[in-house]
């Protein structure tokens, strides 16, 4: 995995405005590479915009962010790729199988074809989806939907994943089964949104506690 001179992620001041509703105000974190930060908070701390702003998906308003090395938002285009997003939203055509949407994926960050077509493969038999990749997004349910959604995070090998309540929608086996490619054993840098703090806790290195309007309220080791 690639490696960069500090912190896989480095943040001074950050902030993010919708309009005059302030979402994250004032965070300050280094992440270092390797280890995992579990993010806690109640609903409208700014959980979810931090990650879809270390994503490139949003644009800071204020301070300082830096991800694997890259300047936020001018070294964006430096990143992507090498980042593994998982969101609230599937990020998934509903028309296209399953298969079809990880090939997809494939082609547009310039993978391999061979070398995708064994990864994916290998990916869908790992969480339980071989079967039912054929199968039209639209019909799937919504822990199949979470499961394609992961193979999708991790498809290009990101050295850091960003994942927003992983678990989400999967029963007791599919949380076991997804755990090879987004849990600790990935090795990957890792920041974890979760509503389950015990569960997310056992398994950070540092976690950040956002307050109301994206205060931080608490930086540590759990």
């Amino acid at each position: 995995m690639a490696e960069t001179d500090g912190p896989a992620i480095s943040l001074r001041g950050l902030v993010r405005r919708y309009g005059d509703r302030v979402a994250l105000d004032g965070v300050d974190l280094d992440l270092p590479e390797g280890q995992t930060l579990a993010v806690l908070g109640p609903n409208g701390s700014g959980k979810s915009t931090l990650l879809r702003v270390l994503a490139t998906l949003l644009r800071p308003s204020g301070g300082e962010a830096s991800v694997l090395g890259a300047r936020l938002p001018g070294e964006a285009w430096q990143v992507r790729g090498r980042v593994g997003y998982l969101g609230h939203q599937p990020l998934l055509y509903r028309d296209l199988t399953g298969r079809e949407n990880l090939v997809l994926q494939a082609r547009l960050n310039g993978l391999d074809r061979e070398e995708a077509a064994e990864s994916i493969e290998r990916d869908l038999e790992l969480v339980g989806m071989s079967s039912r990749a054929d199968e039209a997004v639209g019909g799937y349910s919504a822990g199949m939907r979470q499961r394609i959604s992961i193979c999708r995070a991790v498809l290009t090998r990101p050295p850091l994943l960003l994942l927003d309540e992983p678990d989400s929608n999967l029963d007791p086996d599919g949380r076991v089964v997804v755990r090879d490619l987004v849990g600790p054993a990935s090795g990957r840098t890792r920041v974890l949104v979760s509503h389950e703090p015990e569960r997310a806790l056992a398994e950070a290195d540092l976690f950040l506690r956002l307050g109301p309007s994206g205060k931080v309220e608490e930086v540590g080791t759990p």
